[in-house]
């Protein structure tokens, strides 16, 4: 099983809502996606897709986004986005998935050997944010720490977390949700939000033991990120000690 990664898809959700609006990188960009994806995916393997997959509103406006994706070969876990209006009550939603395609929401599956757990994560409270975004973002710790409960309890040699937001503050800064995760056996954390010029302030790389990929699909030139292997390292995220 080799496990892939690439987040922030931004599929129309039933309506002509083009992606080059926001720059000419962007034209034909899931075309570009779905050929990458196919010269590369085995049905055994796994793509993670962090957040922001449609652009609908409702859960039925993106049935014809979630046949797309699984079209596509390979297993996939989807995680909601800040976008992701249509993610409805997760019963429902992963009644309406089609085969092969799984949601994580708060909670925390198990394929082969690893372990797959996450959940959205929020704006870190700072400079220019408000009381009820320092309540969500206190809200969504705590649904981190169930998570990450229930992926220990699977008893898995790997766990790989799912964030849409980024983890880390600005320079590989810890936060909250960072010093959460190092309390756990976190091997692997994905994530994307990050677009344009916010791409270039991404931490990514191993900080305390924990390896951090940035998979914006604008990030990877719309191709699948492949995860290393587990006893693989990487290099020490940009800008800070590697313990």
């Amino acid at each position: 099983m080799v496990i892939y990664a690439i987040g922030d898809l931004h599929l129309p959700g039933g309506d002509d809502k083009p992606m080059n609006v926001f720059g000419p990188h962007w034209e034909g960009h899931f075309e570009r996606i779905s050929q990458d994806w196919k010269s590369k995916v085995r049905d055994e393997d796994v793509v993670l897709i962090p957040g922001d997959i449609s652009w609908a509103m409702q859960a039925q406006e993106a049935v014809q986004d979630l046949e797309a994706i699984g079209a596509l070969p390979g297993r996939k876990i989807l995680l909601r986005g800040n976008h992701d209006y249509w993610w409805c009550g997760i019963s429902r939603l992963r009644d309406m998935l089609p085969k092969g395609m799984y949601a994580v929401q708060n909670d925390a599956m198990l394929l082969e050997n690893t372990a797959f757990c996450g959940t959205r994560g929020w704006t870190l409270p700072g400079n220019g944010t408000t009381p009820e975004d320092e309540k969500i973002y206190r809200r969504e710790l705590l649904r981190m720490e169930m998570s990450l409960e229930r992926a220990v309890k699977l008893g898995a040699e790997r766990l790989v977390v799912l964030c849409h937001y980024p983890p880390l503050g600005e320079n590989g800064a810890e936060t909250p949700l960072s010093s959460l995760l190092e309390r756990y056996p976190v091997d692997d954390v994905v994530y994307g939000h990050l677009h344009g010029a916010s791409l270039r302030g991404a931490s990514t790389g191993l900080y305390r033991g924990i390896r951090y990929h940035c998979v914006s699909c604008d990030g990877l030139n719309f191709q699948l990120y492949h995860l290393p292997d587990a006893r693989v390292g990487l290099e020490p995220t940009e800008g800070r000690e590697n313990p």
